[in-house]
């Protein structure tokens, strides 16, 4: 046993993690609520003894940071090895334990037979009480080692944890949450699109029987990845429970020759113990904090006008301007030029790959429409899919080899595009080299959304291997590599939507589009359920048609303002078709977005436990000083008149004045509760225990009030 100490500890603000190096090799002992110094590890340790139970082995294999077979453990091994010795059974040894900073720890593990290096990296971050830690592997010996997983750190579960929601979906329908029990065996998924996809979201809950919003235990897991990835939850015959995720490797795909390293994708995890909105702000603290640059910390979020679902591939000079001289006055403040631009993009056909302007279209280039936008106010953004070519274009002509594949498989057609080969040389230089020469022929473009729009199915690279991993990997180096070159660039990450939403594309990029739905009723579940790990600054949450183009839904304007006034804020549609009152109504809701916008941004999130009748969340600053709360109705009541708004997190001793201030006129066909409350004085202790009566309304109705300290 090397010379370290039998337990190590970390702190932050409300959380306490241990760490067991009693074993051969370091296992958590505990992470929860914070602990005081009194309570000793020793303590934990001697009430956590387990006996010999019938037919079991002597002493249980532990749940060590990387569970391993040559341990005995039969639950999910953290590390699965193979090459042509015994590299199947690894066991390594704590060697030892470093401490480069108060908040971070790292294990170093060896086994000399096999010549593998294990480092457990783990860091408890004091403000926000995220933990974050990434495994590294590396091979000492002579033989290649083949990966097949290996695992972030796992994190044993209290066994009060019985619950565990997943985030799953589908196209135009993300962040779906699903709740299962935690029952004997293992609650798995598994992703293989390529990216971090709409089905599967690296993220899991679990908690505690009977947890809620703001009420019980539960911990919050994220695979901070853009690849293929595994979760895992296990119930163990003998009543241990744990966590585990990691990124999903295809066969064959990760081979380690002497020396070589793999780091795994980082996992996010924080504790609660006052349910699950705490929870979230602990995550969303953490991204501002750490994900985040100072810059976009301290740059209010533009109001965004997108073309997409305006004039999609029509596109046209002339129109453009006017579309822009119509969403100006609105208040906009970034014309977004999406997918038609470029040469022989008339359809999703042809195009892909051909990063030049269309001179067919733009017979002087893009700098007419930019000179107008810019004159206008508004900075001008422009849409890229560079990971992506279609067969009809100069490109694939040129390189028909410069794409990802399988041989002998046919491609599966998917949007008339392949998926082309990050991992070759020329093809990060020439996207790197397009993309550059387009921002320096204009520099006037602040602003890139980079889409994604089909999954990867034949992941094989020009040396036939799968390259998920590598690929990824070479798509975060060409982004930081093109935002280095363009300081002040802002990056939107978008994948038909939200599937490629993760902590590891945002800390590379700006923002991330969560839906292709702009459906309000569709963009309140699927913004509820990203809020869980993502701040409402990061959210893409655009206004978008009359009759929602995905799902024929009529939605009124107030509403749709409303659900993405409380996002990054925009607008994506044709604004030549909407009538007076509806501009009237859009303008206005834009300026009391950008009234509060620093706020939105800022405070803290308190989501209300739902009742399936409406869908209601609370922002509050950190003084308890004002807040603005949501109370927005999908569907009609089964009663005479719905429940009250109990609103949450106020300071119970202090007064606040009341208001409604959207929609800015609210017809009723009786007086309510509106009128009698409207711009009146009560305490935090009465607008949280009595609650406000809601009035009767249609459902798809928003209501946001307003809440300042007196």
């Amino acid at each position: 046993m090397a010379d370290t100490k039998l337990f190590y500890r970390l702190d932050s603000a409300n959380c306490t993690v241990i760490f067991d190096c009693q074993r051969k090799t370091p296992s958590l002992l505990y992470f929860g609520k914070k602990l005081s110094e009194q309570t000793t590890e020793t303590m934990l340790a001697q009430l956590a003894t387990r006996q010999e139970v019938k037919c079991a082995v002597v002493e249980e294999a532990p749940i060590s940071l990387s569970p391993l077979l040559g341990e005995g453990f039969t639950g999910a091994p953290g590390l699965e090895l193979i090459n042509d010795s015994i590299a199947w059974s690894v066991g390594p040894q704590l060697k030892e334990v470093r401490q480069p900073l108060n908040s971070t720890i790292e294990f170093l593990s060896v086994d000399t037979l096999r010549g593998i290096e294990l480092l457990h990296s783990i860091t408890l971050d004091n403000d926000t009480d995220v933990l974050s830690a990434h495994t590294v592997l590396t091979n000492l010996g002579d033989l290649p080692l083949n990966v097949n997983f290996c695992a972030a750190p796992t994190f044993p579960l209290p066994d009060s944890i019985n619950k565990i929601v997943s985030f799953e979906g589908r196209w135009a329908n993300e962040f779906q949450r699903q709740s299962v029990d935690l029952t004997l065996g293992s609650f798995v998924r598994e992703n293989r699109k390529g990216k971090t996809s709409h089905d599967v979201f690296p993220g899991l809950l679990v908690h505690s029987e009977g947890a809620g919003e703001q009420h019980g235990e539960c911990y919050g897991f994220h695979l901070g990845w853009s690849g293929n990835n595994k979760l895992r939850a296990e119930l163990l015959p003998e009543g241990r429970r744990y966590v585990q995720m990691g990124e999903l490797l295809l066969p064959g795909e990760l081979t380690l020759s002497k020396g070589e390293t793999y780091q795994s994708p980082n996992i996010y995890s924080s504790f609660s113990n006052k349910g699950f909105s705490a929870l979230s702000r602990n995550f969303h603290r953490f991204v501002k904090a750490n994900l985040l640059t100072q810059a976009q910390r301290e740059k209010a979020r533009p109001v965004h006008y997108n073309t997409w679902e305006g004039i999609y591939f029509t596109h046209d000079v002339d129109t453009l301007k006017e579309l822009a001289d119509k969403v100006a006055p609105l208040g906009v403040e970034r014309f977004v030029l999406d997918d038609g631009w470029f040469k022989g993009r008339h359809d999703d056909n042809a195009g892909l790959g051909d990063w030049t302007v269309d001179y067919d279209v733009y017979p002087d280039g893009l700098l007419p429409i930019i000179e107008h936008v810019n004159g206008l106010g508004m900075e001008f953004g422009l849409w890229f899919e560079p990971e992506m070519v279609n067969p009809d274009s100069d490109l694939y002509r040129a390189h028909p080899d410069w794409v990802l594949g399988s041989e002998n498989n046919e491609q599966l057609s998917f949007r008339n595009q392949f998926v082309l080969d990050l991992t070759r040389t020329e093809v990060i230089e020439y996207l790197y080299t397009a993309i550059h020469d387009i921002l320096v022929e204009y520099p006037a473009i602040k602003y890139i959304k980079w889409d994604m729009n089909r999954d990867i199915n034949h992941a094989g690279n020009f040396s036939g291997k799968p390259a998920v991993h590598q690929q990824t990997l070479a798509l975060y180096r060409l982004i930081d590599r093109i935002k280095a070159a363009h300081p002040g660039l802002e990056i939107e990450s978008c994948s038909s939507g939200g599937a490629r939403v993760d902590y590891g594309v945002l800390a590379h990029t700006d923002r991330v589009w969560t839906s292709d739905s702009n459906d309000a009723l569709d963009r309140l579940e699927i913004q509820r359920g990203c809020s869980f790990f993502f701040p409402s600054s990061v959210m893409g949450a655009h206004v978008g048609p009359r009759d929602c183009h995905i799902t024929g839904r009529n939605v009124s304007i107030e509403m749709r303002a409303a659900v993405s006034m409380f996002g990054h804020m925009g607008i994506e549609m044709d604004p030549r078709e909407l009538t007076d009152h509806e501009y009237s109504a859009l303008k206005a809701a834009i300026s009391l977005h950008k009234e509060h916008r620093d706020f939105i941004h800022a405070a803290d999130l308190y989501r209300l436990d739902s009742d399936d009748l409406s869908i209601n969340f609370g922002l509050i600053d950190e003084r308890k000083s004002k807040a603005l709360f949501a109370y927005n109705s999908v569907r009609e009541t089964p009663r005479t008149a719905p429940n009250k708004l109990r609103f949450v997190g106020l300071d119970a001793d202090a007064q606040y004045t009341l208001s409604l201030v959207w929609p800015v006129k609210f017809e009723e066909y009786r007086p309510s509760s509106i009128a009698a409350v409207n711009g009146q004085k009560f305490t935090g202790e009465a607008l949280m225990q009595f609650g406000l009566q809601m009035p009767i309304s249609f459902p798809q109705t928003s209501l946001v009030f307003e809440l300042n300290k007196i």
